[in-house]
């Protein structure tokens, strides 16, 4: 169970950098290095490992150091590239986070908004805010009581208790239609899961879908002048440009033959139903209209793309006899409308081959066709 912090842990940690510095390095898992936070911090010793090890945790994902977190604080908080992309569509705004935390959207609504104050209802996550944005006004406020006038109102609610993982947005705190509801006739920018389904949230004008580095990172709700288009992808890339493909752009392709290419596009086109669209957009098309991969004979720049080499009907004996044939040991396998296991497949294709490459088994209409390709590079 994650440690819980109390507001005299997070006293004690703010001005205690020398010590969290001597701990950086202890394992919580290791009793020596239990007993040597303990010989440093005293009775704190519990509350400087666990944030020596958040912090470790937290480089992965946000660009900041010597942060105060708490574990689910973390878990929920946006990648510093994503919250980045959407302050970037808030800039010169007065903008309210009403669900701050421990501030991963206030620092970089800081650096573009006019003004920007946070508020949330946790004393122990809004004292670590205080820390870690100290130029930042915050208040403590419960996110369904307005306390603020005319800005745009910024929410990230939580999808978790000691329960576990929450999925229904009526069971989030706060609700989202009660959300919608309080702030109804203020412009909203709503952080969620890019699981759920959105058809039920009428209130939102846009709903965007946001990928980093290929993984489907969370989805925004966007309403009032703050929503350009029904549906956005938005594809971030930590070492390249990023793009987006909203639902305005043509989708006007049909299904056909395999071309050259298998395109398998960004998580973030699919969940916001924009594969036509991106298929339109560089000349591509689909093996069958309700399957979402892409064929082509030329594959986009940035994306997963599969060359084939040889394809047919599926059955598991003659992918079986194709990759012995071809001399295939290591096979990536890719399913898409089959109910097919593939750790289970590839214990039973027993490969022996020297060489490598991606299976991609798929439906055609009603009937399974199996890809062999190689991986582009």
């Amino acid at each position: 169970m994650a440690y819980a912090f109390s507001l005299d842990d997070v006293a004690f940690l703010r001005s205690a950098e020398r010590v969290l510095s001597e701990c950086a390095e202890l394992d919580p898992t290791r009793i020596p290095d239990v007993e040597a936070a303990r010989r440093i911090a005293g009775e704190r010793a519990a509350a400087v490992l666990e944030t020596v090890a958040l912090r470790r945790k937290a480089r992965a994902k946000l660009d900041v150091r010597g942060w105060l977190f708490t574990g689910d604080a973390l878990q929920q908080a946006s990648a510093s590239a994503v919250a980045r992309h959407r302050a970037a569509r808030l800039q010169g705004r007065d903008v309210h986070d009403v669900t701050c935390s421990i501030g991963a959207d206030l620092v970089e609504l800081a650096k573009v908004a006019d003004r920007v104050v946070g508020s949330d209802v946790d004393s122990v996550r809004l004292a670590m805010a205080r820390h870690n944005c100290p130029d930042v006004p915050l208040v403590r406020a419960d996110a369904l009581h307005p306390v603020s006038r005319g800005t745009v109102i910024v929410a990230d609610p939580a999808r978790r208790d000691a329960r576990g993982r929450r999925w229904r947005p009526e069971d989030f705190a706060p609700p989202l239609d009660r959300l919608a509801e309080v702030y109804a006739g203020r412009e909203l920018a709503v952080k969620v899961s890019p699981g759920l389904d959105f058809t039920a949230l009428t209130w939102a004008d846009e709903v965007e879908l946001v990928s980093l580095d290929g993984q489907v990172r969370e989805a925004c709700l966007w309403t009032g002048g703050l929503a350009s288009t029904g549906r956005r992808a938005t594809v971030l890339r930590s070492d390249g440009p990023q793009w987006t493909i909203t639902s305005d752009e043509a989708d006007d392709i049909g299904a056909g033959a395999p071309g050259e290419w298998i395109i398998d596009p960004d998580g973030a086109v699919v969940r916001a139903g924009l594969v036509k669209h991106y298929g339109a957009r560089h000349g591509l098309w689909q093996l069958d209209e309700r399957i979402a991969y892409l064929t082509g004979d030329e594959p986009p720049p940035g994306v997963r793309a599969f060359r084939i080499f040889e394809h047919g009907p599926y059955q598991e004996k003659a992918l079986r006899v194709a990759l012995k044939r071809h001399d295939i040991g290591r096979l990536e396998i890719l399913v898409r409308g089959l109910d097919i296991d593939p750790d289970a497949l590839r214990k039973r294709l027993k490969l022996r081959g020297t060489g490598a490459a991606t299976a991609v088994l798929t439906r055609i209409g009603r009937s399974p066709v199996a890809f062999l390709c190689t991986a582009a590079a």
